[in-house]
């Protein structure tokens, strides 16, 4: 006797368990149970019930007793064929199960609450239509003028616009819900649903012909669309100074795809710069533009995913998670400002925005973009090695001059006396603005007021009880708050140890902004951090105020560094370039050049001449001096050097085994053991080589300890497949129940 089997990844599933499960599908599910819906499904000896997704369906399985399924959640598939495979590549790529992949795919919308309901659902809105011809609705109008004036008013605005929303019609003619029930008994009128889609608020001005591009814009233009039109799969790196127009051959670019029928991905790194970008593009592309980032509400993102699927929506625009979303006919992908970190995630499924685009763009035939001023070293290393064509853009647009940069050695203002965070050359600087009334950026990547509260008798540190790091002072609140987990606690009036003195050490953004107001008393200044931007929707008023109230001082954190054009700011500090410098990540150097570099290029992007002012300990630092100069390809040659002496990327692919949990000595012992089993596993493989354990820059987050195991080897699936096996091994082991065991891809941390 046939029957249809469905094969089916379990969310319940682990990652050392999960594979495809095979399921008995009933026969009354038979015809409706298709790939990409999600079921329930009885699990494990105890047929716990669990969600899953089927994967495929067939007539056979090597099994011949088989569990059902129970019921199907969705009435058509979630997603297509195309992303179940995305979702199985990104098993093996980044360590995590097939359910994990989907649930990063989906809007939390689709998925249900613990009463099974969906957390979002279709918003519907009733409308109004004439049913009658429009000469028999004229007649009948005026045949109701004298007996029923109120049905000829809505018989009037409907012989005018045919069909209208059920409350503007009867807001708008004054009448009453069953004065327009009596319209429709009589069959005049017909009373019906129309889904409607919950957008983000988008200030769209009037639609605006496409931007005038440069010589040198037309030639990385016409190559990049070449590439694309080829209908190839490939990648390019567009390699531009700040300023430089990268957006605008963004727009002629996803016009040429749209003219062709096709879609396009445009990934941004902060959530900060989609309302400038969504302006932007919509401006030129109206309801084309779709967005999506975690700051839209449940319902907002949901719709506008359905927008995306349904094809009414060929533009997407959005942080890391967009590059999920299911375009029909995908042309081209573009990762804005590629070398952020934020395209990294830190959460399983632990995936890179870039390589997800790859795989999209090999699966669909199309081009993956790349776009910096900045570019990863890795990327510019393809780029130069010809894995990815090459695009530059030398200069700034309509030739404004890059920024005039002056490096102040905060040593020498010690020694003069000014203890503060502001030097004398950058106060100089911002009362110069002042009086010209252009605008002025601060970047510090510190938020809060002081690092840290300390005794200045015994040394006493606040430090956090559940974390490895000290307490930071937020000024706002007079609280000390652990920034990893939460924890916060009012400061003592002395030192709780010996009762001397306390002192407040270090500088963060709010710390900055009070200093600022102690210097200019009577100018406003605006902060722009974690801590002010927290509610949905928050950085777009903080920088429209910015823009459309002129305010003079903008103070933030690594969100004012990139992606911001505003013509009237003409100046810039970097509060302290160092404070990114000596991170303990072989990417210290490049991330600090590239914020710098960042930073300086929101100045001077109108027709005013722009200034920096690059505040640091250490000024005669080469990374520091080549980020003053804007002289990225001096940074490449040098940190290339080091990183083949490191053997990291590009030079070497790094993977990682992370273990955590409650007892330190434990995890410390899981981590060697892992240690020992990778070395007798590679003891063979002369180009791998494995570092480890050693304790992760904080060790402990919120009462776990954290430890790690590195393994440095080619870029191949084969060391990949090996970790893979040898996490399994671990987390099977019931020694280490107590412990979390993941593996991860050249973590950022």
């Amino acid at each position: 006797m046939s029957r249809t089997v469905a094969k089916i990844a379990v969310s319940a599933a682990t990652y050392w368990l999960d594979k495809p499960y095979d399921y008995l599908i009933p026969p009354e599910l038979a015809e409706k149970a298709l790939p990409g819906m999600r079921v329930h499904v009885p699990f494990s000896r105890g047929n716990r019930r669990s969600e899953g997704i089927i994967l495929a369906v067939s007539d056979q399985s090597s099994y011949e007793q088989l569990k059902a399924v129970l019921t199907l959640l969705d009435e058509e598939p979630v997603i297509s064929e195309e992303q179940i495979r995305l979702a199985l590549f990104m098993r093996e790529r980044f360590f995590c199960t097939v359910y994990d992949a989907v649930r990063a795919m989906l809007p939390a919308g689709l998925w249900f609450d613990e009463e099974g309901r969906r957390r979002a659902k279709d918003k519907n809105q009733e409308m109004v239509r004439l049913v009658l011809a429009p000469e028999e609705a004229e007649a009948l109008r005026d045949a109701k003028r004298m007996r029923s004036p109120a049905q000829a008013r809505i018989l009037e605005e409907l012989c005018a616009f045919e069909c209208l929303p059920t409350h503007d019609l009867l807001l708008h003619t004054g009448t009453k819900k069953p004065t327009l029930k009596a319209l429709e008994k009589a069959g005049a009128v017909e009373l019906y649903e129309r889904e409607v889609y919950r957008r983000p608020q988008i200030h769209v001005g009037d639609t605006r012909p496409l931007p005038v591009l440069s010589e040198e814009q037309e030639r990385a233009f016409s190559g990049i669309d070449a590439l694309a039109r080829s209908e190839k799969a490939g990648a390019a790196l567009l390699f531009g100074v700040t300023g430089s127009g990268k957006t605008s051959v963004y727009i002629h670019l996803i016009d040429r795809q749209l003219r062709r029928g096709r879609s396009v991905i445009l990934l941004v790194p902060e959530i900060a710069l989609t309302p400038q970008m969504i302006e932007t593009f919509s401006s030129h592309f109206g309801d084309e533009v779709a967005v999506l980032h975690s700051s839209l509400s449940v319902g907002e993102r949901y719709d506008e995913w359905k927008r995306v699927k349904s094809g009414r929506a060929r533009v997407v625009i959005g942080t890391r998670s967009a590059v999920f979303a299911p375009v029909p006919e995908l042309g081209l992908i573009i990762i804005d400002e590629e070398q952020e970190e934020t395209y990294k995630s830190e959460n399983i499924p632990r995936y890179h925005a870039r390589d997800v685009a790859k795989y999209r763009c090999a699966k669909a035939n199309c081009l993956l973009l790349l776009g910096s001023a900045t570019p990863d070293v890795v990327s510019m290393h393809a780029a130069k090695t010809g894995r990815y064509a090459f695009f530059e853009l030398q200069s700034r647009y309509n030739e404004r001059e890059l920024p005039a940069v002056e490096i102040v050695d905060m040593k020498r203002e010690l020694r003069r006396g000014n203890g503060g965070s502001i030097s004398s050359v950058l106060r100089e600087e911002l009362q110069k603005n002042l009086e010209r009334g252009e605008q002025s950026i601060l970047f510090i990547n510190r938020r809060g007021a002081n690092r840290l509260i300390s005794c200045g008798e015994c040394g006493y540190v606040y430090r956090c009880p559940r974390c490895s790091v000290s307490l930071t002072y937020h000024s706002a609140n007079g609280r000390l708050m652990c920034h990893y987990c939460g924890y916060s606690q009012r400061p003592d009036e002395s030192c709780p140890d010996c009762g001397g003195a306390l002192k407040y050490i270090g500088v963060g953004t709010q710390m900055v902004e009070e200093e600022l107001k102690e210097l200019f008393p009577d100018t406003p200044v605006l902060r722009m951090d974690a801590d002010t931007v927290a509610p949905v929707g928050s950085h777009e008023k903080l920088l429209d105020r910015f823009r459309d109230e002129k305010i003079p001082v903008m103070v933030g954190t690594q969100m004012v560094t990139k992606g911001l054009n505003f013509e009237n700011v003409t100046l810039v500090g970097v509060i302290s370039a160092d404070q990114s410098l000596y991170a303990g990540s072989y990417r210290a150097g490049e991330r600090t050049f590239s914020l710098i570099t960042q930073v300086v290029g929101r100045s001077g992007r109108g027709s005013k001449p722009g200034r920096a002012v690059i505040q640091t300990f250490t000024p005669d630092n080469e990374t520091i001096v080549q980020a003053a100069r804007q002289d990225y390809f001096a940074f490449y040659a040098s940190e290339t050097e080091l990183r083949k002496i490191q053997r990291t990327p590009p030079f070497s692919e790094i993977l990682a085994v992370t273990v955590s949990g409650m007892n330190e000595e434990h995890v410390y012992r899981c981590c060697r053991m892992i240690r020992q089993r990778l070395d007798s596993l590679l003891e063979t493989n002369a180009s791998a080589q494995v570092l480890g354990p050693a304790p992760l820059a904080v060790v402990k987050v919120n009462n776990r300890y954290r430890y790690r195991v590195m393994l440095y080897g080619g870029a191949n699936g084969g060391l990949r497949a090996l970790l893979a096996s040898v996490v399994m091994e671990f987390c099977r082991d019931k020694r280490f129940a107590d412990v979390s065991i993941f593996a991860d891809n050249d973590p950022n941390d």
